[in-house]
């Protein structure tokens, strides 16, 4: 009967591999590109030191980074001296660098530099190129990921500000080998698709290959390429792609760029209030006026008795021009407010019932849903049509 092998705890295993790799690996020395380089409060530097064919996490301590000129950023190509340990509670290997010091840029880096520059001598991030946005956008297209972070953000905004807005989501991949093609696709299909306001193309933060798919030939020129104006609006405030040159207005986040799209109602109604304070106060400032040439003119209806006889007509020239000069003024700020009156009623989500939509809601006076998710089988919605409502009963729930 053969014995089995003796069994390890995983605690045993790894310090065993502790024991062997930091017996052999005294001191390295090792060249690589940087990513994903972190440096918290604690003053400690976090990164993955890599090169084509393999990774490896690095730290390089408070203590030994003080003397670094300058902290390295990702895609900086750079020559680590340290040693090599495994650190036991996560059972990873990792380079505990001493010494730090630049190589030059990484190829991603230069490749960034090298597009950026090319493309700009094309013309493609002209100022001239760019095209304002609609002030009131009822249709806008999102390309990104459906299920990451970003497209969460831009929905949550937009149906704070602007519930009545219609969104039409192209779904892609941001990130890997086929990402930067899907996202040139999905630019294209929503401009042949039509009927669009905006389109907001974007995903959330990442290292710089992560965000790389945006930073593609074929991105930048489906970007510049697009009939409805884009917003670009990929990874965090710090972080720019070649995307963001070429679209027409650049937003440091996906919810930066739905607070772009849509001026909330709360907004135009301040806007319509304003107006209305300054109606108020220009009227008031002409009765004033008109009350101060009236006294002015029974003053000199009591000094100059001479005149007593002319003065009916003049007053009743006085009346009339001033008659037609209040006409022309109230009818002009009659034109401001109904022209402000119309752009808040053209938020309205009633509106929309009457071009054949319906609001959808759990309570009868509840606000509408957005999203099939918040729904389960068997649940009672209230359907509100443009005249009336009715009861129904969900069956099936597709997402």
């Amino acid at each position: 009967m053969t014995e089995s092998p003796s069994k390890l705890s995983v605690s045993g295993l790894v310090e065993l591999l502790q024991d062997v790799v930091e017996t052999n690996f005294v001191t390295v020395t090792v060249e690589g590109e940087i990513s994903n380089f972190a440096a918290p409060a604690s003053g400690h530097w976090y990164f993955t030191l890599k090169d084509s064919g393999a990774q490896l996490r690095g730290v390089m301590f408070r203590s030994r980074n003080r003397l670094v000129e300058r902290a390295p950023k990702d895609g900086a190509q750079v020559v680590c001296s340290g040693t090599v340990t495994v650190y036991v509670a996560r059972g990873e290997m990792q380079l505990v660098v001493d010494h730090l010091t630049q190589a030059g840029q990484g190829q991603l880096q230069a490749a960034f530099e090298a597009r950026k520059e090319s493309l700009a001598a094309e013309g493609l991030f002209a100022a001239e190129r760019k095209r304002p946005l609609p002030a009131f956008p009822q249709s806008v297209g999102i390309v990104t990921s459906a299920t990451g972070a970003a497209v969460h953000d831009i929905c949550n905004v937009l149906r704070r500000r602007a519930p009545d807005i219609h969104l039409l989501l192209r779904p892609v991949k941001v990130q890997g080998d086929s990402a930067a093609a899907e996202i040139a696709e999905a630019i294209s299909d929503l401009n042949r698709y039509g009927g669009l306001d905006v389109l907001i193309v974007g995903r959330g933060g990442g290292s710089l290959e992560d965000l790389w798919a945006f930073n593609e030939d074929v991105v930048a020129r489906a970007i510049a390429a697009s009939d409805i104006p884009v917003i670009s609006a990929v990874g965090h405030e710090t972080d720019f792609t070649i995307a963001d040159f070429v679209a027409d207005l650049r937003a440091p986040t996906p919810s930066a760029a739905a607070e772009l799209v849509a001026r909330s109602r709360q907004e135009l109604e301040a806007h319509l209030d304003h107006l209305i304070i300054r109606l108020q106060s220009r009227v008031a400032q002409s009765v004033a006026l008109i009350a101060e040439r009236l006294t002015g003119l029974e003053r000199r209806l009591k000094l100059s008795s001479r005149d007593f006889v002319s003065l009916p007509d003049n007053v009743n020239d006085l009346m009339n021009r001033l008659v037609l000069a209040m006409t022309s003024r109230m009818r002009q700020y009659s034109n401001v407010l109904g022209l402000s009156a119309a752009q808040l009623n053209a938020l309205s989500p009633l509106l929309q019932l009457d071009r054949g939509y319906v609001i959808a809601s759990k309570e009868e006076s509840g606000g509408g849903l957005v999203s099939a998710e918040e729904l389960a089988r068997d649940d009672l919605l209230w359907l509100r049509f443009a005249r009336g409502q009715v009861r129904a009963r969900v069956e099936e729930v597709y997402t």
